[in-house]
């Protein structure tokens, strides 16, 4: 089903799926703001409440592509719903957990559940508009993700820290909530969905060389920025100097550059093609890491460049998910879905191998060092970027 859409306009069904994409990005980043407190309260080390982060990222990454293969077949607004629901139900046994592991389970559960939402979420988004705006509308759905570290991130640290970590997994449930209603009275009824192709063939995917040569971009590119990130709380108090309170309303700051950037990354994906617009940011982001590292001690220049850095790490996602559902639609026709969730898989691999990177470096004293591993990982992006780049050129040819 594709609906007509102006270049200012998006169908509600696609704003929709950013309400959902709000309360996810609410869940999955809101750790990082109060993580020192659920240290102290839980009596685990940083470094283990990190895992949080890690794991979360971790069961994301396996889960979504083996959910989506169960879900191919079911009607996909029955299935958004059905995350949905499963996302909410996470969100309130976190909230009320008393134990580490009880809240890891929790996280667990709505990691199952996000990643799933984000891969059929993303193609019925780009399924609601004309070809050319798919990257925009995948860009407008992500920005229900990016909106929530604007507002729900930083107020939920702010309310977190002050009133008890808890308090902000029941607001997500809320959230949630609202969600459900948005999506059940906004989606289509009859949403399109091409026959999924047999499990073996779904499968297949995971041995097509273009396919894992666009996982890889998208572990390297985006997960270069979660080796600083997970720990950005004690980065900004212990090494910048900022007070925790301050820290949590300058994330505001990082929050709304990555909603900036991601519509950027958006308009530049859908008018410069997504290979152009993904070197371009992957190099920008490789020098605004550097900038981070070397702005660590000064308070001013932090401020700057958390703008800064927020803005090319968030502005990578449309045009790293816009490449994989391309790639899927020449290399694996039959697997799109299955490539999409192995692309949110990519995007949460990226994030646990760039949040234990920042373990290992916090593990051994050297936190402040975090950013650099992140310009490393940026780089090493362009490589299966340029390989792919290169055989995509030769079959033309």
């Amino acid at each position: 089903m594709s609906t007509t859409v102006t270049s200012t306009t998006m169908p509600p069904g696609v704003l929709s799926l950013a309400v959902g994409a709000f309360a996810i990005g609410v869940t999955e980043f809101i750790v990082v703001g109060i993580l020192p407190a659920m240290a102290k309260d839980l009596h685990i080390s940083l470094e283990s409440a990190g895992t949080l982060v890690s794991l979360y990222a971790l069961a994301l990454a396996i889960g979504t592509p083996l959910l989506v293969i169960a879900l191919s077949r079911l009607p996909r607004k029955q299935a958004l719903l059905g995350l949905m629901t499963v996302f909410l139900a996470g969100n309130l046994l976190a909230a009320l957990s008393q134990t580490f592991e009880v809240l890891l389970l929790g996280r667990i559960i709505t990691a199952m559940a996000h990643g799933t939402f984000f891969a059929i979420g993303a193609t019925v988004a780009a399924n609601l508009v004309p070809k050319a705006q798919a990257g925009r509308a995948i860009s407008v759905m992500f920005a229900g993700l990016t909106l929530a570290m604007v507002i729900g991130v930083p107020l939920g640290s702010f309310l977190g820290n002050l009133m008890g970590w808890r308090l902000p997994f029941f607001a997500v449930a809320v959230l949630a909530a609202l969600g459900l209603g948005a999506m059940a009275r906004w989606l289509p009824a009859k949403l399109a969905q091409g026959a999924p192709g047999k499990v073996a063939t779904q499968l297949a995917a995971l041995g097509n060389g273009p396919i894992l040569t666009m996982m890889a971009v998208t572990i390297f590119g985006f997960g270069s920025s979660f080796a600083a990130f997970t720990f950005i709380t004690p980065i900004l108090t212990d090494i910048s100097g900022f007070s925790s309170t301050t820290a949590s309303a300058l994330l505001i700051v990082f929050g709304a550059a990555t909603f900036a950037g991601n519509l950027a990354g958006g308009y530049l994906t859908s008018h410069h093609g997504w290979q152009k617009a993904l070197r371009l940011m992957l190099l920008l982001l490789a020098v605004t890491q550097v900038g981070v590292a070397l702005a660590i001690g000064s308070q001013p220049m932090m401020v700057v460049m958390l703008f800064v850095w927020g803005t090319f790490a968030f502005g990578l996602t449309p045009a790293l998910q816009a490449g994989m559902l391309a790639t899927a639609e020449r290399y694996t026709p039959e697997a799109v879905d299955f490539a999409s969730g192995l692309n949110i898989s990519a995007f949460n691999l990226g994030i646990s191998l760039g949040s234990m990177l920042g373990a290992l470096m916090v593990a051994r004293q050297a936190m402040a060092l975090s950013p650099w591993a992140g310009v490393a990982a940026c780089l090493l992006a362009l490589l299966p970027l340029a390989w792919l780049a290169r055989r995509n050129r030769a079959e033309l040819t």
